[in-house]
């Protein structure tokens, strides 16, 4: 299971960071990723990280500007927002995976959290 946790309202400009916690022994096994769901628009990725920690990817809409990071004892992981846009307004889910391939690709996800809504406001 998968807690997301951290969004709010924030002025363009401004970081957020968003949480997300897991229960259950499986976590540092997985492939973490972000996504997002900017409203009337498809689910899109925003990055990923590998089980140990080495490899991270992201989208290119957020490079530079946003950080995965994760803390396999604390079952976390984590997504430093920075430079925020409006047009990074979404719901922003995190998941967890067990392959470490194609990982911008939702359908290679198996677990999901809930969800945690940013607004970036001007």
């Amino acid at each position: 299971q998968l807690q997301a946790s951290g969004g709010g309202l924030v002025q363009a400009g401004g970081s957020l960071r968003l949480s997300c916690a897991a229960s259950g022994r499986t976590f540092s096994s997985l492939t973490m990723g972000w996504f997002r769901q900017p409203p009337g628009k498809e689910r899109e990725f925003v990055a990923a990280i590998i089980k140990s920690g080495d490899g991270t990817y992201y989208a290119n809409s957020v490079k530079g500007r946003f950080t995965i990071s994760r803390d396999n004892a604390k079952n976390t992981t984590y997504l430093q927002m920075s430079s925020l846009k409006l047009e990074d307004t979404a719901v922003y889910y995190c998941a967890g995976s067990s392959v470490v391939r194609l990982i911008e690709r939702p359908h290679r996800y198996d677990y999901w959290g809930q969800g945690t809504q940013v607004t970036v406001s001007s």
